[in-house]
């Protein structure tokens, strides 16, 4: 990787996967219905790192690309986050409301330039405003949060249920977090590092767990969020007999597992995949987040100027925890 460091509007580029630059770029000039909107708290996950790996689908993302897909900003003084997914509202299914599904897929640090630049035209029909209450950070998880919550609402989630999160990282801790909307009996989280075990109590969780064993079976609901091929098979084993596991996590393109298919069908297992977020989901997220009802910030662990991106990024690859998400704050 190299680094190349201007003053003045600067942005996170990957120009092809394994080089990435802090470069100059010219304000970008809005076009029909945008507006510019000044990013200042811009979250990294592990998707940004396949991204600069290039292990991400091609379908789903053209480089050179600025990175940024989770964040928060600034327009006209006024806190705000903004849709990355970008429907163009008359296919099929955005008529449908499923907009995360649109016939053309478009989306903010995939297949356009993401916040981690100075400023960022945006549809201002994407953009919603957030209530002076809510801070920066908050705000920046908007974003993941609005994958698990949209698939989390289309799930067997309900008062009473006993629920698995396979994984320790944001998404997992997410799906802890966002249960809990739900008033489940009881949720466990099977992580990898016992050091995330603090982050999973604050998001939670009534146990965390390392071995499968020791997280035992018989969930209602078993959220894999690993983004593993062996934590499918681990979410798959985890669950009752007509119970339901949904597919958060992402592994890279291409790679597959050896499911029993006799064991999904003899339990009678109700099984889903999740992809991004509607506008409605959004929505309820932000509204959640304004009401009081939502607070993510404690996700955060890690904090580093834009100049040090690549420290940042070195942070997100590090076995390093406990380790929640990892920002850039865009103003120095």
């Amino acid at each position: 990787m190299h680094l190349r460091d201007f003053e003045g509007g600067r942005a996170l580029v990957v120009r092809a996967p394994g080089e990435v630059v802090l470069e100059q770029r010219d304000a970008p000039v809005p076009g029909p219905g945008e507006v510019l909107v000044h990013p200042d708290t811009v979250g990294l996950c592990g998707t940004d790192l396949d991204i600069v790996a290039g292990r991400v689908d091609p379908a789903y993302t053209r480089y050179p690309l600025v990175l940024g897909h989770e964040w928060s900003g600034t327009l006209n003084g006024t806190r705000v986050v903004a849709e990355g997914i970008v429907p163009c509202g008359q296919c099929a299914r955005c008529r449908e409301g499923q907009t995360n599904l649109c016939a053309t897929y478009d989306e903010l640090g995939f297949t356009r330039d993401g916040a981690a630049q100075s400023q960022l035209a945006v549809a201002g029909s994407l953009v919603h405003t957030i209530a002076p209450g809510v801070g920066a950070e908050d705000a920046a998880l908007v974003e993941p949060a609005s994958v698990v919550y949209r698939a989390l609402a289309g799930s067997a989630v309900a008062p009473g249920c006993r629920a698995l999160v396979v994984g320790d990282g944001t998404v997992a801790l997410l799906a802890v977090r966002l249960l809990g909307l739900w008033s489940p009996g009881e949720v466990v989280m099977l992580g990898r590092r016992e050091g995330q075990a603090v982050l999973a109590g604050a998001a939670g969780a009534a146990r965390f767990e390392t071995s499968p064993a020791a997280a035992g079976g018989d969930y209602d609901l078993v959220v894999e969020a690993a983004g593993t091929t062996g934590a499918v098979l681990t979410a798959l084993g985890a669950a009752r007999r007509g119970g339901s596991v949904l597919l958060l996590g992402l592994p890279p393109h291409g790679e597959t597992a050896a499911v029993p298919v006799d064991d999904l069908v003899n339990n009678d297992l109700i099984v889903r995949g999740s992809f991004g977020y509607t506008s409605s989901a959004w929505r309820d997220v932000v509204a959640l987040l304004n009401a009081g009802r939502l607070e993510l910030a404690f996700l955060v662990t890690h904090r580093f100027p834009l100049a040090d991106w690549a420290q940042a990024l070195e942070a997100l690859r590090g076995p390093d925890s406990p380790r929640g998400k990892v920002l850039l704050t865009m103003g120095s």
